[in-house]
């Protein structure tokens, strides 16, 4: 994590949201802009919420997880409205989720992961709490957390990797099997290279380890990825490329849902 940054209470007010989350993009129309879509869920409710805060939370957090990149956000709806699987797009709306969330993002990779590695099979609010105190002792927080601030921001952390399959267990949780299958493995990777520009880097990115990946487990997703013609990934010493046959999300994702139908 960049130094610069600070950690947020933010999943106190929301943890995976993955019901609100498919309803709204269900609802989405494509040819609207954010904005407007935001406005129409308010006014009819589909939430079923009686608190209009609770609805503004949600929307919120929805725009922030998902709309930062608007063509990630509609490659997301057309996914959903695809009818695509769970399996395939509950993956990447953990991802968007990490990646908005510094707090949700370290807490896999700085508690869960070494817990996983060190061959333990469980995981409890404590574990998390310590790691919170620390980075408010150290000032790396938005503000300095009391107990009671730590405490909720753990019970929401592991209840929302529960919700996104990272954990598993209602009032313990245990370290789940963490699967990505190929087509969201590819979609991140797309995204990855996107923004990192080089396939070295995407071998090597950090953000795999939110999928308990290590960089020969990522060489043989890209492999995979490659033989599936979802990618061309060639390595030779150190010498790394990787190109996508895609001009942008949209055109992955419409390839994602015919895989989906077949």
């Amino acid at each position: 994590m960049n130094e610069l940054m600070t950690y947020s209470s933010r999943l106190i007010k929301a943890t995976a949201l993955l019901p609100d989350t498919k309803a709204l993009m269900a609802s989405w129309d494509l040819s609207e802009n954010v904005n407007t879509n935001l406005n129409n869920a308010r006014q009819n409710n589909i939430f079923g919420k009686a608190s209009r805060s609770r609805v503004e939370d949600i929307l919120r957090i929805f725009k922030q997880r998902y709309f930062e990149d608007p063509q990630i956000g509609n490659a997301l709806v057309t996914l959903v409205q695809a009818g695509v699987s769970s399996k395939w797009i509950d993956p990447l709306l953990y991802y968007y989720s990490t990646q908005n969330d510094e707090t949700l993002r370290d807490i896999v990779l700085e508690v869960v992961n070494p817990r996983r590695q060190a061959g333990f099979s469980d995981i409890h609010l404590d574990h998390v709490i310590r790691k919170l105190r620390d980075w408010s002792s150290e000032g790396k927080t938005t503000t300095a957390w009391g107990e009671d601030t730590l405490l909720h921001v753990a019970q929401h952390a592991l209840a929302s990797l529960r919700d996104f399959g990272i954990l598993e267990g209602a009032t313990q949780k245990y370290l789940a099997p963490v699967m990505l299958p190929i087509e969201p493995f590819a979609f991140i990777a797309f995204d990855l290279l996107k923004k990192n520009g080089s396939g070295d880097r995407v071998l090597y990115s950090p953000e795999w380890g939110l999928f308990n990946l290590k960089p020969n487990d990522v060489e043989e997703h890209l492999i995979e990825a490659h033989q599936q013609k979802l990618c061309e990934y060639f390595a030779a010493g150190a010498v790394i490329r990787l190109e996508f046959p895609f001009q942008d999300f949209m055109e992955l994702t419409h390839v994602i849902i015919e895989r989906s139908r077949s």
